[in-house]
């Protein structure tokens, strides 16, 4: 079946794209923006700015291919990934390794000759702890996968700051720490939605080993811990009324879906609430930035 697929969709730059998971990657870069952004007064040089975004982009891009190509007899097994170019046979094996190899080695060598070293390797330890640590061990091996792999996924800032500083701070730190709580309630959500698929692929998330109204109390418990996180840069002078005003609504929102998931719910309610965590982080971080080049 996927021979006959593949001889009828050959591969094109659309199916490399997709290896890279581009609109996550996209709000990974989004929160590298911010981390670059806020560690300067001004704007960020154009020198650091666009060889810090290729290099980390790749490397991001890098580490999504390798789960596309670790996982790819798990996404044979379930419908939200079914179509993807690996397991509708639309790419080899041999490809998709060739090519992770490439850009996750040229934005290595953009980061460490353009950027700084610093920058390089700790771009190259999130790259590892995703695409291995997480996607071959953790992923597998217990239900809080999401939880400990989160903070692979939680490094953009931190590395955006450094590309521009070349140094570490307790500001971009507070940033991960955003990432790293709105990590487990964003995909345990869609793993309520989707707990069918991740049982039939024998994969261990929570609603799976431990029940959906447990995980639908995580997802409650961790979403007031978000929210008390989120409030850090306006108590500890990151950001100012602006960012505050916003982020107050933007974590109502958040704490609607979860009380709503936890108590009323709806056969929609998971997945439309994993797509409001899209956005709360999106417009989060965006919230930062416009606060911080306020007038």
């Amino acid at each position: 079946m996927a021979k006959s697929i593949a001889l009828t969709h050959r591969a094109t730059w659309r199916d490399y794209l997709e290896l890279t998971k581009p609109r996550v990657v996209a709000l990974l870069l989004l929160t590298a923006v911010v981390g670059m952004c806020l560690a300067t007064p001004t704007w960020v040089p154009w020198d650091i700015f666009i060889p810090a975004l290729v290099g980390i982009g790749l490397m991001s891009g890098s580490a999504a291919a390798i789960n596309h190509l670790v996982d790819r007899h798990i996404d044979a097994r379930m419908a939200r990934t079914l179509r993807r170019p690996l397991p509708s046979g639309t790419l080899t094996p041999q490809k998709v390794l060739t090519f992770t190899v490439l850009i996750g080695v040229l934005g290595f060598i953009i980061l460490d000759v353009f950027v700084n070293r610093l920058t390089a390797l700790l771009t190259l330890a999130s790259l590892v702890g995703y695409a291995f640590i997480y996607t071959m061990y953790l992923k597998r091996a217990t239900p809080q996968n999401i939880v400990i792999g989160g903070l692979a996924g939680a490094a953009p800032p931190l590395l955006g700051w450094t590309a521009v500083t070349g140094e570490l701070h307790s500001y971009p730190l507070l940033l991960v720490m955003i990432v790293f709580a709105w990590t487990p309630p964003h995909f345990w959500a869609l793993a309520v939605h989707r707990a069918k698929d991740y049982e039939r692929a024998e994969i261990p998330m929570l609603p799976v080993t431990h029940g959906v109204e447990f995980t639908k109390t995580c997802i409650l418990l961790y979403t007031v811990l978000l929210s008390a996180i989120c409030m850090l840069p306006y108590l500890v002078g990151m950001s100012g009324i602006l960012y505050l005003l916003g982020v107050t609504a933007l974590n109502g929102g958040f704490l609607y879906y979860a009380l709503k998931l936890k108590y009323r719910p709806n056969k929609f309610t998971a997945y439309n609430m994993f797509k409001y965590s899209i956005w709360h982080l999106m417009l989060l971080f965006i919230l930062l930035l416009v606060d911080h080049y306020r007038f």
